[in-house]
């Protein structure tokens, strides 16, 4: 059986794309910190179903739990980046990039006393407008990506981009992940975060599925703030930004444990390591 990467962007609440227009920045201490007991949540939920993941971590998060970063370690997960307070990637130049995924990986490496090889761009935010974020990354020492999103979306994607692991470098040895692709009602859409918590299982499942039967791993993803229907309100975002963020929280847990159940997940360095001799 293919191993799947079962993979988790820890962000709290407050941090989503949904909100970066309504919620600012300079505000985020001042509000409810929910991401350590969600996160707790999740390590859980792994726990009860016997498996191992990738927490894509903010370096914001690890930087003010570090406590949280080594239990994660220390139950067996991989530690990854997802850059430091979520920033867009297409909204940074190179060196600006450089410098947030120096400022991540400090913060994730020394509060987890272990290496980060992978990186998840914030929203899938690699695309036309950042040809240069695969070089930097392989520069910096990354082993693999896991930013793109092989689909037309509003907020981001790369509709011609590889739907399996490729490298996008040629003189690297940097492996870009995307996210795994389903259909669904005559649409494609992400496998994993809110389209997973809106649509039937079945749907993910199927999508799973067709990529193992090809012989490729899928790549999923949901975010802690997602099992936790109790978060705070943000009453001022837009409908379809509070539609997104808050429908259907509280079956998002029974949704992700039988996900968990019908198919086989892991650790998505490991994912990588499986791989890496096939794309040589």
């Amino acid at each position: 059986m293919v191993v799947n990467a079962l993979s988790v962007d820890i962000e709290d609440w407050f941090q989503v794309g949904a909100f970066e227009t309504v919620i600012a920045r300079e505000d985020w201490p001042a509000l409810e910190d929910r991401v350590e007991a969600n996160t707790d949540a999740v390590l859980e939920l792994f726990d009860e179903g016997g498996v191992k993941g990738t927490f894509f971590t903010l370096g914001w998060v690890a930087d003010r739990h570090p406590a949280l970063l080594r239990r994660i370690a220390e139950a067996g997960h991989e530690i990854a980046s997802h850059g430091w307070d979520h920033q867009r990637v297409f909204s940074m130049g190179p060196e600006q990039f450089r410098s947030d995924l120096a400022r991540s990986r400090a913060a994730l490496e020394d509060a987890s006393g272990t290496k980060v090889i992978g990186y998840r761009a914030p929203s899938f935010s690699f695309d036309a407008r950042t040809p240069w974020a695969h070089q930097v990354l392989a520069e910096e020492g990354y082993a693999y990506s896991s930013s793109i999103a092989p689909l037309h979306h509003d907020h981001y994607g790369i509709p011609d981009a590889p739907r399996a692991a490729w490298r996008p470098l040629p003189d690297s040895t940097l492996i870009e992940l995307p996210v795994t692709i389903a259909r669904a009602f005559g649409r494609e859409v992400t496998a994993g975060g809110g389209f997973f918590r809106l649509l039937p299982a079945s749907i993910t499942d199927r999508a799973v599925r067709a990529a193992n039967a090809a012989g490729n791993p899928a790549i999923f993803y949901f975010h802690p703030w997602e099992i936790d229907p109790d978060q705070p309100r943000v009453h001022t975002a837009p409908f379809k930004s509070k539609l997104r963020h808050y429908a259907r929280l509280g079956a998002m847990r029974g949704k992700i444990a039988g996900l968990i159940a019908r198919h086989r997940w892991g650790r998505t360095d490991g994912v990588v390591a499986a791989l890496a001799e096939g794309l040589a």
